[in-house]
């Protein structure tokens, strides 16, 4: 099967590198219309998974990655009508210069060929990563978990049969329907067809495909995002954007899972964000000194607070829970950040000008924000449509994937009968 599906995305690639601009755009706004008028195949799809989800005890937080509805599937055609909008980079050349000898060399932005993608839990990955894919002419192989895979079957479905209609060809999107463990350990071998491997999940996923790809691969996902409460915060500020960046959505990577906050505002500070989550139903672990500190302000809160473990610093919740940490100074607060962090995404709330570029020069992140959510971080906010994956290396591409982080580069060279001498 996976030599199959390299085969066919390896032809597709051949073709879809030669398509045009307009015959690129109109295919994708084709699939977008499509996924709208199949929503009702796709959400019975998608409540069958549901149901296996919750049979099987998933917690809330990921079956709320996992589930779609029908404004969801509004934005999966939204994020692909923006991906055709958005300028094509194929082509495109970098830059031309001419040497002594009479050569123009220059740089001209290509596909990669064919990306595969192993991803966990979220479906609307599989409309993203098709339509930037498919921008960029490249063909897609995707590999989703077994937990989405009558969701993923379903989107993949409709996405292949608009494509025909467009004369395009519907290998452009391929889909792994064998969700095991192995098959997926086969499909970071499979060298000879993918040419970049992108893992879209938690560090479980990660670690495999670190461990076993011999396709190069980009790692994305995990992010244990911090939000720095400085001594010059404005404290109501900081509450809105605590409570946005932990709650609006529990199963994110750019969700905040580790606050910390300043002892000089930490009196001030703490009590009302800490009522503020647990109001959203949110456990809080911290040191017996915060504790102590909100049995003086609110003992019925206080009681509710649970004593952090070191490995409390560094986890990436996906649930009801946060971090949080109380330091002396921003020099601490940023090594902190910098040890634990997964270099994904961290914010600092401040009104001392001094202090946030320190933070924003200092703390080794793909996204750093001031006085801002954390959410944020994503490729539909940034501009780019929609997104392959965040990225938290720092090779090849960094941050919200979008276009550009799907092609590379070949050298082009003009010459009028030159030869090395």
């Amino acid at each position: 099967m996976l030599e199959q599906l390299g085969k066919n995305a390896k032809n597709a690639a051949a073709i879809l590198g030669k398509a045009s601009i307009k015959e690129k755009n109109d295919a994708l706004l084709t699939v977008a219309k499509a996924l709208l008028d199949h929503q009702e195949e796709i959400l019975a799809a998608n409540e069958v998974d549901l149901k296996n989800g919750r049979e099987a005890g998933m917690k809330e937080s990921l079956l709320d990655r996992l589930a779609l509805t029908p404004a969801r599937i509004e934005g999966m055609a939204e994020g692909i009508r923006q991906v055709s909008e958005l300028p094509d980079p194929i082509g495109e050349v970098l830059s031309m210069k001419k040497t002594e000898n009479g050569l123009l060399i220059g740089q001209k932005r290509v596909p990669l060929g064919v990306v595969g993608i192993i991803y966990e839990s979220r479906p609307n990955v599989t409309a993203d990563a098709f339509s930037l894919c498919f921008k960029t002419g490249n063909a897609v192989i995707l590999r989703g978990g077994s937990d989405a895979i009558h969701s993923n079957m379903a989107i993949t479905d409709v996405i292949r049969n608009a494509l025909l209609q467009c004369n395009m060809p519907k290998d452009a999107i391929g889909l792994v329907t064998d969700t095991s463990r192995e098959t997926a350990t086969k499909m970071m071998k499979l060298n000879q067809y993918i040419d970049v491997l992108i893992p879209r999940g938690g560090a479980g996923l990660i670690k495999n495909v670190v461990e076993n790809a011999t396709i190069p691969s980009i790692e994305t996902g995990t992010g244990n995002c911090h939000v720095y409460v400085d001594e010059r915060a404005d404290i109501d500020m900081a509450v809105k954007i605590i409570v946005n960046a932990k709650t609006q959505r529990l199963g994110t990577c750019n969700t905040c899972e580790s606050l910390v906050i300043h002892r000089e505002i930490a009196k001030k500070a703490v009590p009302p964000i800490v009522k503020a989550l647990q109001d959203k139903q949110i456990d809080i672990r911290c040191e017996e000194e915060t504790i102590r500190l909100m049995e003086e302000a609110d003992s019925e809160l206080a009681k509710k607070l649970i004593p952090a473990t070191e490995e409390d610093w560094g986890t990436e919740y996906l649930d009801a829970i946060i971090s949080l940490k109380l330091v002396d100074s921003i020099d601490e607060a940023i090594t902190h950040i910098n040890y634990y962090n997964t270099g994904h995404s961290e914010a600092i709330v401040t009104e001392d000008y001094r202090n946030s570029q320190k933070f924003l020069d200092e703390i080794d992140a793909a996204a750093v924000y001031v006085n801002a959510s954390t959410r944020f971080t994503d490729g539909f906010e940034f501009g780019f449509g929609a997104e392959i994956g965040i990225s938290t290396q720092k090779l090849h591409a960094r941050g919200p994937m979008g276009l550009l982080a799907l092609t590379t580069t070949k050298f082009i060279i003009y010459g009028d009968g030159q030869i090395r001498e």
